[in-house]
């Protein structure tokens, strides 16, 4: 039955028209067309002809007389004159079928399986539901890791992000996250990833078990700009998808500054000025159109639970991918490679962390056992260098000697690993229970 819903949707997609035109001029890897500008838009494709097979490539700019395109893959070959269908704006449609499987941004399989087509084609770049009707975010979400269910907790529809340097285990973290997190549905965007780490991610870190909830939605770092940008639209349009069906989905993506980099490759080809550090100014709202399109679904529909891992240079916070974010976001999770490089995982750094769940997410005796951790945690913090060097006098600070003694506790209890959220508040309870014959 699905194999005729779906040959009946090809047949709707049929055109009855084909409109051709043709290359005028080739510079800096842009493509110039002529005979299209007057019927095309901003975002469709186009196929060009080459001596080989066809070119696939994106209009990024009109003008009076021509379309500016941006090619999807190498130009070697490409003359004045070579042929240009116009394609129209690509759409997705999703499907149960989906689940368990891995595609690419333009929805076709990349694991060499059929992969049948939903009955409701969907726009890549959609608009976020209205904010008037959207629900309240849900209830807590048990994770597996007891820093993140109990202080820095995760609610359904809450939109999080995970701001890490390179190899301080930001993805080890994020494929924790997808096993854990409960959820009917997990997508996952993978944008400009080392093409070996898909195998591995796959079979060694989902694994059957993960596989048989997930859809992975995949543009390699060899992958032209306009698939890796389109691969984060994919994987939030298969996210809406399963929304509207009324699943709870946990959307990850990882990671948004490839994202916003590919956007920024695209902007500059197009004439588009940079601005700080070399971004476009319209990096800022394909950012946060992105993050609003996760979170709590309308009246009558799921959650889409998200998860955007931040690149930060030298733990730079200001940078600007991590600024919009930041603002954008209900909370920030900031991985430090200091904390990494002695050894714990996840190298979360509570005291720069926060979750904007709090305090409704949890209850009064929660909250209270939340604060005084947070309190040791940023005394500590304030004075680490000093106890370090070996400078503090016990005795001085009833309060940092207080934090100084549940350290060592609560260092460990930020890397446990628990059954559940009861669990998880139970050993932070003993990580704060004061020494037996004190």
């Amino acid at each position: 039955m699905l194999k005729i819903e779906s040959i009946a949707q090809r047949m709707a997609e049929l055109r009855l028209a084909r409109h051709f035109g043709q290359v005028s001029a080739v510079r800096a890897g842009l493509i110039r067309v002529a005979g299209l500008n007057d019927i095309a838009s901003v975002g469709d494709r186009v196929a060009i002809a080459l001596p080989g097979g066809r070119l696939a490539a994106e209009i990024v700019g009109l003008g009076p007389r021509h379309a500016d395109v941006l090619p999807e893959g190498g130009i070697e070959g490409l003359a004045v004159g070579a042929e240009v269908e116009l394609l129209h704006a690509p759409r997705i449609s999703p499907c149960d079928a989906w689940i368990g499987r891995i595609i690419d941004p333009l929805g076709q399989p990349l694991d060499g399986r059929p992969l049948p087509q939903g009955l409701a084609p969907r726009a890549f770049r959609a608009e976020a539901p209205p904010a008037v009707s959207r629900k309240r975010l849900g209830p807590r979400l048990a994770t597996g890791l007891a820093v993140f269910d109990t202080l820095l907790p995760l609610v359904a529809g809450q939109r999080i992000g995970l701001f890490a340097g390179s190899g301080v285990g930001k993805s080890t973290l994020l494929s924790q996250l997808a096993m854990g997190v409960e959820a009917d549905v997990v997508v996952i965007a993978l944008i400009g990833e080392r093409g070996r780490e898909l195998r591995e991610f796959v079979e060694r870190t989902l694994g059957p078990e993960g596989m048989a909830r997930a859809v992975i939605v995949t543009a390699t770092s060899d992958r032209s700009p306009l698939i890796r940008r389109r691969c984060a639209w994919a994987a939030t349009a298969v996210a809406e998808h399963f929304r509207d069906q009324g699943r709870h989905v946990l959307l990850l993506a990882d990671s948004i500054t490839r994202f916003a980099e590919a956007h920024r490759e695209i902007a500059l080809a197009a004439g588009e000025p940079p601005s700080f550090r070399g971004f476009p100014p319209s990096v800022s709202n394909l950012v946060m159109s992105l993050a609003e399109r996760a979170g709590p679904g309308p009246e009558g529909c799921g959650d889409i639970t998200g998860i955007f891992t931040v690149l930060v240079a030298g733990s730079d916070m200001d940078e600007p991918i991590a600024d919009v974010l930041r603002g954008t976001l209900d909370g920030h999770v900031v991985l430090d490679r200091a904390i990494a490089e002695r050894g714990r995982f996840p190298a979360v750094d509570v005291v720069r962390s926060v979750s904007r769940s709090l305090p409704e997410a949890a209850d009064a005796a929660e909250n209270a056992l939340i604060a005084k951790a947070r309190g040791a945690l940023g005394a500590y913090a304030e004075s680490e260098l000093m106890i370090r060097a070996g400078l503090y006098a016990p005795g001085s600070d009833p309060r940092l000697d207080e934090a100084v003694r549940l350290y060592p506790a609560l260092d460990a209890f930020v890397a446990r690993r628990c059954a559940g959220i009861a669990d998880s508040f139970a050993a932070l309870a003993a990580a704060l229970r004061p020494p037996v014959g004190r």
